[in-house]
């Protein structure tokens, strides 16, 4: 590992990450000191919090936004930037478990949040090297068979962006032989994740928004207005929007038993020659494989490969985090066995037992979106929406998340990790063996 990779965050900075090592100046913003009031609170200052905010903002609203760490420091700001479409459950298991009537209202926004990231992008001119693309590849017969039927099921709901290539065909956009087969969406994408987060938060700031810092949230008291306390100050809001994800330990005990947090690991190599990187992957596409414990990749605007993959369940951290991945990379592309590493962090997101988000509202004024289960990038810029629209008059959007059932995990808090990982080796078992 190299010296780059080893540096580590405090607590309440962002990680060790290529991304922050490469991100867009932005200022410390201050921590709460006294007493402010407002609108709408939002704890929280990842995609569902700034998304959120940000929407609220543009109706006129005073938004006042609490953040435990820094803009972007928690999944928001170290995740794989891949731009894909939907949720981690597809529509075909919705329809089979909730209905027609929940499937087609899903379906409806499922490739809405694509969308907003991009309008977001256009309007306050965030520069977070937006590329076009991703892809699904598929490591099996079974794989690829599965690839179909998710191409004409997408195609069901109105995503008639997608090619399927198969045999060496797929390698136009991959040059690796560990594939059968690929499902582009061309109307994916890939960003840099962490700029794009505080694209927003400055985007927030100019429109009158206030992000606090540095100011988890000790205490929330319900009632009119509810009343945010933090180590410095606090905050008498008429709504709020709790938007904290896997770092919202304490404040919802209600539903920590229905999400569990979940580790995912990332490195990040040097910059490769130009000719290199062409040939792993010539359109500079994002790229996910469809296994149960997943690998993702995409290229840099610098070149860098950056590859993620496998799940901690419980989210801890591996104690060598490019011994865990880098056999992953060199599985996929044996040609970098002589490319160093220069970043290595994880990061964690929050899983839901159906792997579908959590929306809801308690007492009437503290609403809730959490738990994108992997899937987190364009469903959190859906979820600002949402809440934005059921705070101003339009609640049906949002009521057709907030209604899925959510169940608690089998074993409850001791037994849920050991359980989710023997039923991970066993769907890892299937992916191995091509069953």
């Amino acid at each position: 590992m190299s010296a780059t990779s080893k540096r580590s965050a405090s607590a309440t900075e962002h990680a060790g990450s290529w991304y922050a090592a490469s991100a867009n100046p932005s200022p410390e913003r201050p921590a709460l000191a006294g007493e402010v009031s407002c609108d709408v609170c939002v704890v929280g200052a990842g995609f569902t919090g700034i998304s959120s905010a940000l929407h609220l903002a543009e109706k006129g609203l005073k938004v006042v936004v609490l953040e435990a760490a820094r803009v972007g420091y928690g999944a928001s700001g170290r995740n794989g930037g891949q731009i894909v479409n939907s949720y981690s459950r597809d529509m075909d298991v919705i329809e089979d478990k909730y209905g027609a009537e929940t499937a087609r209202a899903l379906g409806d926004m499922a490739f809405e949040g694509n969308r907003i990231i991009r309008e977001r992008i256009a309007t306050y001119d965030i520069q977070c090297d937006l590329r076009e693309k991703n892809l699904f590849a598929a490591c099996n017969a079974r794989q690829l068979n599965g690839l179909k039927e998710h191409k004409a099921l997408w195609e069901r709901y109105g995503n008639d962006q997608l090619e399927l290539l198969e045999g060496e065909a797929y390698k136009r956009e991959v040059g690796s032989d560990r594939y059968t087969g690929v499902l582009v969406d061309h109307s994916g994408g890939h960003i840099h994740p962490l700029n794009l987060v505080l694209g927003q938060a400055a985007a927030l700031e100019s429109l009158g928004g206030v992000i606090y810092e540095q100011s988890p949230v000790t205490s929330l008291e319900h009632g009119q207005p509810v009343t945010l306390r933090t180590q410095g100050g606090l905050v008498k809001a008429e709504r709020v929007v709790l938007a904290g994800n896997a770092y919202m330990s304490g404040v919802m005990p209600e539903l920590e038993g229905k999400s569990m947090p979940c580790g995912t690991q990332i490195i990040t190599t040097e910059p490769l020659e130009e000719e290199l990187a062409k040939a792993l992957l010539p359109n500079n596409i994002a790229v996910e494989d469809c296994n149960y414990l997943l690998d993702y990749y995409r290229l840099t605007r610098d070149n860098r490969l950056i590859y993620g993959g496998g799940v901690n369940y419980g989210g801890e951290d591996p104690a060598d985090i490019e011994a865990v991945i880098r056999p992953k990379m060199l599985k996929t592309f044996p040609q970098l066995s002589n490319v160093k590493v220069d970043y290595a962090w994880s990061g964690t997101f929050l899983m839901t037992l159906n792997r579908l988000p959590q929306f809801g509202v308690i007492n009437d004024n503290v609403y809730y979106a959490q738990g994108y289960s992997g899937h987190g990038v364009t469903c959190t810029h859906l979820a600002g929406r949402l809440i934005s629209e059921v705070m101003t008059g339009r609640d049906e959007r949002f009521d057709a998340f907030a209604g899925l059932p959510h169940l608690p995990f089998p074993g409850g808090r001791m037994l849920r990790v050991p359980l989710s990982a023997m039923g991970a080796w066993y769907y890892e078992t299937r992916d191995k063996l091509g069953i």
